[in-house]
């Protein structure tokens, strides 16, 4: 029951440093650089009509998860729209298990790069502790990383007179002490918040912040180089009910794919100025026209 207790109050103060972080932080920027650049950005923190209260996308295996925000061409409050980059974001008061958050959060952003051709970001805006092999990990999967230090956010915090970190031997006492602090002092101002995440942006300076939304412009409005289309005939299934009617099939030499009842499917890869480049394969006629399509929508409006 104390492990529970201590717990509890650990994590209130988690889910309260989190929750701003994302808002009050992450947004911001990310809201800057729609706005720049003329998209949607999709998020939880706005009234999404119609959309439900999570961000759920389908991968193409039809894996259906849920992101932090996600930028979109053409999206609105109503409807989702052609997709453009997805962003995780989090807060780590320790750095244990590091490498398994990293793990987990590209896990979840990958699938949506080789799904979309659209997809020319998958990001993740973290803070706290984490340990350089963590961070490692998320670069070498080609996912963008932006990084704030645990001691930049405490003293963002401090900076408005209140505590939020203390030692793992810190009692469930002291712990709840210093989550009642920050409650109450949110309570108080309603503007505390937005005035911390400010005081954080000057502590990394404003600079950081202009260098991060300059690289995510620059990369959603890298343009295609070269586009490559292969074509792939496949006949249907030639089948035998016995092992002499196989043998006969053998015997009568390799036959002339034209002779075959075929289909037809088409790998798409396309190569952009940023040297990333989107493949799929086996796709059929509709579902290539459907993605050259949208890449084409997204093409133009950087253009």
């Amino acid at each position: 029951m104390e492990m529970a207790k201590r717990a509890s109050s650990g994590h209130k103060l988690g889910q309260i440093i989190g929750d701003w972080y994302e808002e009050y932080f992450a947004y911001p920027i990310l809201e800057a650089v729609a706005k720049e650049l003329n998209l949607y950005l999709d998020s939880r923190f706005k009234t999404r009509v119609c959309r439900g209260e999570k961000l759920i996308w389908e991968d193409v295996d039809g894996n259906k998860v849920d992101y932090d925000f996600v930028l979109e061409l053409g999206g609105t409050d109503e409807k989702q729209g052609i997709p453009v980059a997805f962003f995780e974001t989090f807060w780590r008061r320790g750095s244990r298990h590091s490498k398994d958050k990293a793990r987990d959060d590209t896990g979840k952003l990958l699938p949506m790069k080789s799904t979309f051709p659209t997809t020319r970001v998958l990001g993740v805006v973290a803070a706290g502790d984490f340990t350089t092999p963590a961070k490692d990990l998320i670069l070498s999967r080609g996912v963008d990383l932006f990084y704030v230090a645990k001691e930049n956010v405490i003293s963002a915090w401090k900076e408005h007179d209140l505590i939020i970190d203390y030692s793992d031997e810190s009692s469930e006492t002291e712990k709840k002490r210093i989550t009642n602090a920050v409650v109450t002092a949110l309570k108080k101002d309603p503007n505390l918040l937005k005035n911390i995440a400010h005081t954080l942006g000057e502590i990394i300076t404003p600079r950081s912040i202009e260098s991060y939304k300059l690289r995510l412009i620059g990369r959603i409005g890298a343009i295609p180089q070269k586009y490559t289309v292969q074509v792939q005939s496949v006949s249907s299934p030639i089948e035998f009910r016995k092992y002499t009617e196989m043998d006969s099939f053998l015997k009568n030499g390799e036959p002339k794919i034209n002779s075959l009842k075929k289909k037809q499917f088409y790998n798409y890869q396309v190569e952009f100025t940023d040297g990333d480049e989107f493949v799929r394969e086996n796709l059929n006629w509709d579902e290539l026209k459907s993605m050259h399509e949208n890449l084409k929508e997204l093409i133009k409006k950087m253009e």
